[in-house]
């Protein structure tokens, strides 16, 4: 029995240490620098809290894994400078491939977060999607992450992250939604075409966020084709 429980446990940190040393992105060490202190990323790395170094190596795991999850089932759009900023989409899937992607991020997590961090994640998750869905529709495209490395903010960079998919949106006239618990961000997503459309707090944070939607624009071919 000892033996079992001995190979179980070496596993189990085995598996941990490939999922902190996969392969990552350019772009995270930007995305870390952005985002570290929203209220969902500390939740997630809450058993890490002092251990900053330890913390930064999760969440670069994370970030890394959900830009690749962009690249499988949406969007991921790199600045010209990849390492400076990036935005991840999720488009609406199958059901069939939601729920593989679905299982697939489960695994990631629960090696690559700790069972509290895990637990945080998916307590934030369910009850952010409930209260999306009472608000945008499931056909929605879902904006997840969008950062830029604080050193160059208020450049446009942002903005040149998010315009060639929200052109797409608007082309096949999909809405878009975001969810957001930094309130000096709304006004930036304002510009972009986002509304408020509702505040929650959420529990597992104790945070407020805002969900904000942006319905599609027409497009030149629209208004002309609107008009006829």
């Amino acid at each position: 029995m000892d033996f079992l429980f001995r190979e179980r446990v070496l596993r189990e940190a085995s598996q941990q240490d490939l999922a902190l040393t996969a392969p990552t992105d350019p772009a995270c060490a930007s995305v870390i620098a952005a985002l570290e202190e929203d209220p969902f990323y500390r939740s997630i790395c809450a058993p890490f809290e002092v251990d900053t170094q330890r913390r930064r190596a999760v969440l670069e795991r994370y970030f890394a894994y959900s830009i690749q999850e962009g690249r499988e089932i949406g969007r991921s759009v790199h600045l010209k400078e990849v390492t400076r900023g990036v935005a991840v989409w999720l488009l609406p899937q199958p059901a069939e491939l939601q729920a593989r992607a679905a299982q697939k991020k489960r695994a990631f997590l629960e090696v690559a977060l700790d069972r509290k961090g895990c637990a945080n994640y998916y307590g934030i998750v369910e009850f952010m999607s409930a209260r999306a869905a009472s608000v945008v529709s499931r056909e929605a495209w879902y904006l997840s992450i969008v950062a830029v490395d604080p050193a160059v903010q208020g450049q446009g960079l942002g903005r040149q992250l998010l315009k060639p998919t929200l052109a797409e949106a608007d082309s096949v006239g999909a809405s878009c939604y975001l969810e957001t618990f930094i309130a000096r961000n709304l006004a930036f997503y304002e510009k972009l075409g986002f509304a408020a459309r509702t505040r929650f707090r959420e529990p597992t944070t104790g945070s407020e966020y805002a969900v904000m939607v942006r319905h599609p624009a027409l497009t030149k071919a629209k208004r002309i084709s609107w008009r006829r």
